[in-house]
């Protein structure tokens, strides 16, 4: 099997196993042999987004599970490796397009707006709220 799948896979593993501490890009590209640069080129090749944004989304449901057990917020952000309920806000605004308060209270006063897009890929919905896109679905 190639050699980039193993490297990208390794990648991954460590991304899942290490994500409480946050590694750097530099961090993962040692950890699998590569320059930052380099690795960072491949796995975005492979995996279709940034090993940071992996990250991210590795944390946020990290997070959205420490959340449904009615964790307090700093402790969740001390949980998934953050350094302040702040960085947990700007993480789901970015994957969620919802603070970590709202996903809490069960999307609760939450207004999500769909709608249905012709792409070249084929039909998706979106859904999306006031501060960004939540959700895209494929249809069929």
């Amino acid at each position: 099997m190639d050699l980039n799948y193993h490297r990208i896979e390794k990648a991954i593993s460590y991304l899942h196993e290490k994500f409480r501490e946050q590694p750097s890009l530099e961090d993962v590209a040692a950890h699998v042999n590569l320059s930052p640069f380099h690795f960072q080129r491949l796995f975005r090749e492979w995996a279709g987004v940034s090993p940071k944004k992996f990250l991210q989304y590795i944390s946020a449901e990290h997070a959205k599970g420490l959340l449904l057990n009615q964790l307090t917020l700093e402790e969740v952000s001390h949980k998934t490796g953050l350094s302040s309920s702040s960085r947990l806000h700007d993480l789901f605004l970015s994957i969620e397009a919802m603070t970590p308060g709202e996903f809490k209270n069960g999307g609760q006063d939450v207004v999500i707006c769909t709608s249905n897009q012709s792409t070249p890929y084929g039909e998706v919905v979106v859904a999306s709220t006031q501060k960004g896109v939540c959700r895209l679905m494929f249809v069929g």
